[in-house]
């Protein structure tokens, strides 16, 4: 794919994937507008999303069923810019502070920057739980299950098979027409294909 700059140039950058995630509130258009906010951060392209995944929980089970997917984007941002920018849509949607694992109204994750390893006190790329989690993998490898992060030497196929992490992963089918009854965001920005019962 090549994409034009504002000046008409080809669009180099990097290849990186965010994993986002939410259980609060309506988890669905939450996932919706963080796509929204990243499309309009300056440097940043949006490429592709996965499908929505609902997702059990990691860690305390008295907590609603999260909704997760991952976005490909290209950017031109470094790793640290980009990493503040997801900080600041959080911010900006309302996410605050709470326990290790608990509720959150949105989560913005770096999960991969290119072949970038990382490893700073508040920023290691990959994700450092990312061969762990069933509901970041699952959502990544429909995007690029042949992708091999330097880290790990293997493909995200290859982590998935190798996945020991249980827990339950399934496409997220909206209740009716629940998931858009509350989504008002302007055109673009959005790029999921959520199912409808």
């Amino acid at each position: 794919m090549s994409l034009r700059g504002p000046t008409g140039g080809e669009v180099q950058g990097s290849i990186a994937f965010i994993g986002i995630g939410s259980n609060k509130g309506n988890p669905a258009c939450a996932c919706q507008e963080a796509v929204q906010h990243l499309s309009q951060i300056p440097g940043v392209w949006l490429l592709r999303c996965s499908s929505l995944y609902l997702t059990e929980p990691i860690g305390p089970q008295d907590q609603p069923w999260f909704i997760n997917a991952v976005a490909e984007i290209r950017t031109t941002l470094p790793p640290r810019d980009l990493f503040e920018a997801l900080k600041e849509i959080e911010r900006r949607m309302g996410r605050t502070e709470g326990p290790k694992w608990g509720p959150r109204l949105i989560d913005l994750d770096l999960l991969l920057y290119g072949q970038e390893v990382i490893a700073e006190e508040d920023l290691k790329i990959p994700h450092p739980e990312l061969h762990r989690r069933r509901f970041n993998l699952t959502p990544l490898g429909e995007l690029a299950s042949y992708t091999i992060p330097h880290a790990f030497g293997v493909s995200v196929r290859g982590l998935m098979d190798r996945l020991n992490d249980q827990s339950h992963v399934e496409p997220y089918v909206s209740e009716a027409d629940e998931s858009h009854k509350e989504c008002t965001f302007s055109e673009g920005g959005t790029c999921f294909d959520e199912g409808k019962r």
